[in-house]
């Protein structure tokens, strides 16, 4: 079985680096069921590929495997697919081949191991007869670009039809550490097949490769059950404590965030001039029903009610706590009859697909995506633009660029100490070409507050329409 991981940004040797591996030459290891060989088919400046080749010996298999008695006699355990797909197999020689580049560390580029690069992972054969559905679901949320090529079951018997394996390909900018961490986990999900004594350890080491990811994927049940085999002590132990880690408090992060706000944007006057901005461009395109994602307090939908154009105000937020006080302000329960009759609080999810957001001219997602990491805004992405399906999207996020400007943010750190990433104008914009490739829409920029020549706007705008 074969795996192999492209990097195509210069300096691209630099992933042998990231791996502990020099390119120039082969590495071998002994595994219990066999060797594993790690190389580089290609190593120059513009592109570098390496390879993990795992030579699983399957008479080994059998003779070293611990059973009940006359549980080996079958013929299915000589003649199998065990050394050709890619399976549990695979994730052991990933611990074992690329242990330090699989806990982040790198002696002599640490700081590129904290940053997503484009890679490219390739997996010869994958168990995914009937399961395509079920890649995209587990790699999707996570950020990947998945494509798939089903093979024949024999070439000279073309009505025979599809084997049960496809050649995968997953491309996405994303942390090395964390591509090798969703390939540990989700090869064996996928083949449902581990070589080895599910136990109260694997429990343990599923959360630990999980960690800052699977307790936010929209899947997480699914994997953690083929992840554990089925076996419902284990599961019910796993899925409790996910859970626990998906819940820390949203009314405590929505007040932390207002502060540091305040704290650090409130001179600039930044959000009465995102309010307005995102007005303005609300006017331009005619929207009459509103959707306000992330509402929290009620801000924007304040400005909105006060203009008799937006006949239709909804706003949609996580936090119990919040449209509390977005009521209060907005004065609910004094409004008068015909005001309220335009007006909309719903409390929900952004992760998951929801029937109450269809139907609406503009959604506004302001200071919203940069709460989430990869995984929920992969989630979010197709719950706004997938289903939701808007004619115009206003998304605004903070510019990394500007962040120097500030006098009292330190060098390097966010503007909110819960905000997962603050893009760049160009990590913005290419956010956006992928939404526009994925789902119809084009995009168009807008500043939000005074430009800076060379670092533009604090605040940076989408405009994505279809």
């Amino acid at each position: 079985m074969l795996l192999t991981i492209t990097h195509r940004q210069t300096p691209a040797t630099d992933l042998g680096f990231l791996l502990h591996k020099n390119p120039s030459r082969v590495h071998t290891l002994d595994l219990s069921f066999g060797k594993a060989h790690v190389f580089y088919p290609e190593a120059s400046d513009g592109s570098c590929t390496v390879a993990l080749l795992l030579d699983v010996d399957p008479v080994g298999l059998v003779r070293n495997r611990r059973g009940a008695p006359g549980d080996s006699a079958g013929l299915d355990q000589y003649v199998n697919d065990r050394p050709y797909v890619c399976s549990s197999f695979m994730s052991v020689a990933l611990a074992r081949a690329f242990r330090e580049a699989m806990a982040g560390k790198s002696k002599e580029r640490s700081e590129l191991a904290e940053t997503r690069l484009p890679l490219t992972a390739r997996l010869s054969v994958l168990p995914c007869k009937g399961q395509e559905d079920v890649l995209q679901r587990l790699f999707g949320p996570l950020g990947y670009r998945i494509q798939a090529t089903s093979h024949e079951l024999d070439s000279k018997f073309p009505e025979w039809g599809a084997s049960f394996y496809a050649t995968v390909e997953l491309q996405a900018e994303v942390r090395l550490q964390d591509l090798l961490t969703h390939l540990y986990v989700l090869i064996p999900v996928l083949d449902a097949g581990k070589h080895y004594w599910v136990g109260a350890d694997e429990l343990e080491k599923l959360l630990r490769r999980g960690e800052g990811w699977l307790a936010q994927h929209p899947e997480k049940e699914l994997i953690v059950n083929r992840y554990l085999r089925h076996k419902k002590n284990l599961t019910s132990a796993a899925l409790e404590r996910l859970v626990e880690e998906e819940s820390p408090d949203p009314d405590a992060a929505e007040e932390t965030h207002a502060r540091e706000e305040l704290e650090i944007e409130g001179p600039l006057k930044l959000w009465q001039r995102r309010m307005a901005a995102v007005i303005a461009v609300l006017k331009e395109v005619g929207a009459v029903k509103v959707l306000d994602l992330g509402c929290g307090e009620g801000r924007l939908m304040r400005d909105l009610l006060e203009e008799r154009t937006f006949r239709h105000v909804t706003g949609l937020d996580v936090s119990s706590r919040s449209l509390e006080i977005a009521a209060r302000r907005l004065h609910l329960d004094t409004m008068a009859p015909a005001k309220r009759e335009r007006v909309q609080l719903l409390h929900g999810s952004l992760m998951y697909k929801d029937a109450r957001l269809a139907g609406f001219d503009a959604a506004c997602v302001v200071e919203v995506i940069e709460h989430f990491d990869p995984p929920r805004l992969a989630a979010f992405e197709r719950v706004l633009f997938q289903h939701a399906k808007p004619a115009t999207v206003i998304v605004t996020t903070p510019n990394a660029d500007y962040n120097q400007k500030f006098p009292t943010l330190p060098a390097g750190e966010f503007r909110h100490k819960d905000h997962r990433f603050e893009w760049t104008r160009q990590e913005f914009q290419n956010w956006a070409a992928t939404i526009t490739a994925r789902f119809g829409y084009s995009a168009t920029f807008l500043p939000v507050g005074d430009e800076d020549a060379e670092l533009g706007a604090p605040t940076q705008m989408g405009v994505f329409r279809l």
